[in-house]
């Protein structure tokens, strides 16, 4: 075996989408998005590939450009409006009112599930506190109903974010089995025979 093989052996491959998602990550945590910030999530997103990388897994989704920039620029969004109206009801000292909702997911991948309950979980106001993986079902508590729009709209919020990130990721044959027509914007709409779950709150 050559030189250049045992080099290649030694440092594992980084995927640059791995990349490009952990710096995002680390630029929304920071919640700043500066040159600093993206050329420091760089690194660490380098660091964290290159010292422990994950193990290699087949990906049978789709990259979608246009997917995750929407995705991207509504989730920031989202802990934008999120962490205002929190913000705003402690300063009013408002008490609020919660509720744990249960939402049957739509897809049927454990990668997708675990992005939904992640992104989820990172917008004030919401955390998943329980996953049920051969279901597809998480357990959202919701810090104030009122502010989510009602138990109805937190439920869709939920079902709308994991649509974004299928629409970003999953394959056609993935979208469709979901009940969605394939394409990257929630515009291509779902497919007429599926129906929508209902929530349940406790």
């Amino acid at each position: 075996m050559s030189a250049p093989d045992n080099r290649r052996r030694r440092w594992p491959r980084t995927s640059w989408g791995m990349l490009v998602w952990l710096t995002a990550i680390w630029v929304l945590l920071w919640g700043d998005i500066n040159l600093a910030n993206t050329i420091a999530g760089l690194g660490v997103a380098l660091v964290v590939t290159t010292v422990a990388p994950l193990p290699a897994a087949p990906f049978d989704g789709r990259f979608r450009p246009w997917g995750v920039v929407r995705l991207a620029v509504r989730f920031a969004w989202d802990v934008l409006v999120a962490s205002t109206q929190i913000s705003v009801m402690v300063l009013r000292r408002r008490e609020p009112h919660g509720a744990v909702i249960r939402v049957r997911l739509r897809g049927h991948s454990d990668s997708y599930l675990t992005t939904t309950a992640g992104m989820t979980s990172l917008v004030p106001g919401s955390i998943v506190v329980e996953a049920h993986r051969l279901t597809g079902t998480l357990y959202i508590h919701i810090f104030d109903v009122e502010l989510a729009g009602g138990l109805d709209q937190a439920h869709r919020t939920v079902l709308e974010q994991e649509e974004r990130i299928l629409r970003a990721f999953a394959s056609r044959d993935q979208l469709i089995d979901a009940g969605y027509v394939p394409g990257s914007s929630p515009r291509a709409g779902r497919v007429a025979s599926t129906t929508a779950p209902r929530e349940e709150a406790r």
